[in-house]
């Protein structure tokens, strides 16, 4: 085995919130690899002939671990491809993107899971695991092939933005994901309450004079599923939760020990349903945004536990399908590049702590998935990034490196920005 130089990061604030380090430190890379780490790391004190980095008493931590994302390609290269995404990726500092099954044609199938891995590989700066179609084709309405696409190298199963509305599939499916030790990612949202809906139930919706989402549709969905749970004693993870209902079944599934977890993303928890306001078809997701009193109680549970990852929940869309009447935009907004800053929101605000802040895009959505990653570890890859969390821009969506520019933060102030991203000891993005 060939030796390389080793590459010093000293004057760092070391985060590492799988072992709850918060310490002055630096890290030494070798050959791709974390040599080590610690608050031991320090000028005076480094092997002969490393190349010295200062950090400048920034941020040093784990590469984000992006639990849910849409990259496009195959099939809808128009709105992202895999290099595309990479660069928004490595700016926003994520160095391991959990691609869905959403493409031309479905993940559906283990040839197609080999063809995207040799693409993202080929193509992607940074790395890539994919989440297998749970139906097949996403019609809900005939199980994949589950034990093929565990076989083939997929970290779970799901069909993404459609909920599952038969329940004897659903309880098929956890029965069967149970056998591969398979989480199942689901899109709490009950369909036949959310048919026709483009925006949550409230006053906004009574002003805009849109066609409304009761927020039970979460809550009965997530109940539904919890049962299901109870009796398979299946892996499942509710991708995006948005309401105090559903998100107080958690708790209480939690509590009971089930095999369950929950995600949200940047954008229920820092906006509510007034971004609505002027039709802004770019803020239009799904679930809905919510109102204020669902958006606090989303920090709560970030802030206690109950929700353990964020997510970009990453889906690009042409500017076609968005510069249009709000009930026909469809739904999804780029967030790849602005994950990390928007969620320093919580921190600058005192709401969350940086460690547990972090934990939701580092280990907790590796543990998820089942991935050797989102932690400091001597002799791991070392795919970590350098950020200052008081660095403050405004997002402009044209000068964001993905294909599509459907940022719900166009004109944001933001506090906080991913300085340098390494993966696998290369760095591929610097400010």
């Amino acid at each position: 085995m060939t030796t390389g130089p080793v590459h010093a990061l000293i004057n760092a604030r070391l985060l590492d919130p799988a072992t709850g380090t918060d310490t002055s430190g630096g890290l030494l890379i070798k050959n791709g690899t974390i040599l080590d780490w610690g608050s031991h790391i320090t000028a005076d004190a480094l092997p002969g002939g490393a190349s010295v980095e200062d950090c400048g008493g920034h941020c040093l931590a784990p590469g984000l671990v992006d639990a849910h994302a849409y990259l496009c390609e195959p099939g809808k290269e128009h709105r992202e491809t895999m290099a595309t995404a990479g660069l928004a990726a490595a700016a926003g500092g994520v160095t391991t993107i959990n691609a869905f099954a959403a493409t031309e044609p479905v993940i559906d199938d283990p040839a197609i899971v080999e063809m995207v891995m040799r693409r993202a590989k080929n193509t992607c700066a940074v790395n890539v695991c994919i989440t297998g179609a749970l139906t097949k084709g996403l019609q809900g309405e005939e199980m994949a092939e589950i034990g093929l696409l565990s076989e083939a190298g997929v970290v779970a199963v799901s069909d993404g933005q459609f909920a599952i509305e038969s329940i004897n599939l659903m309880r098929r499916a956890l029965a069967y994901a149970s056998m591969f030790d398979l989480p199942i990612i689901v899109h709490a949202e009950d369909p036949a309450l959310a048919a026709g809906g483009v925006i949550t139930g409230g006053r906004t919706a009574t002003f805009m004079g849109l066609k409304s989402i009761p927020s039970c549709a979460e809550a009965i969905l997530v109940e539904r599923d919890i049962r299901l749970v109870k009796m398979t004693g299946a892996r499942w993870h509710a991708a995006h939760l948005s309401t105090r209902d559903a998100l107080d079944t958690m708790r209480r599934a939690k509590n009971d020990g089930l095999k369950v977890t929950a995600g949200t993303a940047p954008h229920y928890h820092a906006l509510n349903d007034l971004e609505l306001g002027e039709y802004r078809t770019f803020a239009r997701v799904s679930p809905p945004l919510r109102e204020e009193e669902e958006r606090l109680a989303v920090i709560e549970a970030i802030k206690d536990g109950t929700i353990d990852v964020i997510s970009s929940q990453h889906l690009p869309q042409s500017a076609d399908s968005k510069r249009v009447p709000f009930a026909q935009a469809k739904p999804g907004v780029i967030g790849l590049e602005t994950m990390l800053p928007v969620s320093l929101r919580l921190y600058h605000n005192g709401d969350v702590d940086l460690l547990r802040l972090l934990h939701t895009m580092t280990v907790a959505p590796a543990d998820l998935l089942g991935l050797e990653a989102g932690r400091l570890k001597k002799g791991a890859d070392a795919d970590i990034i350098l950020f200052d969390t008081e660095r403050p821009w405004q997002v402009d969506g044209d000068l964001l490196k993905s294909k599509s520019k459907n940022t719900a933060f166009d004109g944001h102030l933001l506090q906080g920005r991913v300085l340098k991203t390494f993966v696998r000891g290369t760095p591929v993005f610097e400010l």
